[in-house]
């Protein structure tokens, strides 16, 4: 199990198309503290560099959604993948 299995299992519950959780909300989602590399918009983009597999992307990923961390750098967006239905796995 790594840090953000739990995250990944939120997000399969979720059925909204979008929506946006602050890093504080995710931090209890995860119980633990998001590194201070998750303020870079980067580290959340799940459809940059595919093949540099990062958990926090895989988590999102096999959930179903699409992050992109939001411009007031405190909170992110989760975008549900085209055509997709919670749970199922699809690779980018």
């Amino acid at each position: 199990m790594n840090d953000y299995d739990a995250l990944r299992d939120y997000l399969k519950k979720q059925h909204l198309p979008e929506f946006v959780l602050t890093f504080e909300e995710i931090e209890a989602i995860i119980d633990a503290a998001l590194p201070r590399a998750a303020h870079r918009a980067s580290w959340w983009e799940t459809l940059r560099s595919p093949q540099e597999k990062m958990p926090q992307r895989e988590a999102c990923l096999e959930a179903g959604y699409i992050a992109t961390r939001q411009a007031d750098g405190k909170s992110v967006k989760f975008k549900r993948m085209p055509n997709r239905r919670p749970g199922e796995r699809r690779d980018p």
